[in-house]
């Protein structure tokens, strides 16, 4: 029987908020935890808003992929959650930005109340090592 290989991923961005790890990866899948646009030298929330949250929260999440050896282009799935569903827009701009190659990933998104105020939070789950993209 094949053996799981599962390695905790834990790296320079801010620290985790609760009793999680960065991400687990388990064989070549990673799995991110809920990232938010929190700055890793201050441990502060950025100032600017939703969109100013939402781009120093995927920078978090890329410096989680990366120690993970993936990146944005091998994410599978993304859920985020938004404080107020009329930033959407805000939300969908930033997001090509970062997602910019078709097929984008699978995606959800919902609104919901989230810890110490955040306006948005991010989670992924994305391929790690060689992966063939489907180009």
């Amino acid at each position: 029987m094949a053996v799981t290989k599962r390695n905790i991923i834990s790296c320079c961005v801010a620290p985790p908020t609760g009793p999680y790890s960065h991400a687990v990866l388990a064989d070549n899948v990673v799995y991110v935890s809920g990232t938010f646009g929190i700055d890793r030298r201050t441990g502060e929330f950025v100032c600017g808003g939703t969109g100013e949250e939402f781009r120093q929260a995927l920078r978090n999440m890329r410096t989680v992929l990366k120690e993970a050896g993936s990146d944005f282009d091998k994410v599978v799935k993304v859920n985020i959650i938004l404080r107020n569903m009329k930033d959407l827009c805000i939300i969908n701009n930033i997001y090509k930005e970062y997602f910019y190659e078709l097929p984008y990933p699978a995606r959800t998104i919902h609104q919901g109340k989230l810890p110490m105020s955040a306006a948005v939070e991010i989670e992924a789950v994305a391929l790690s090592g060689p992966v063939d993209l489907g180009e």
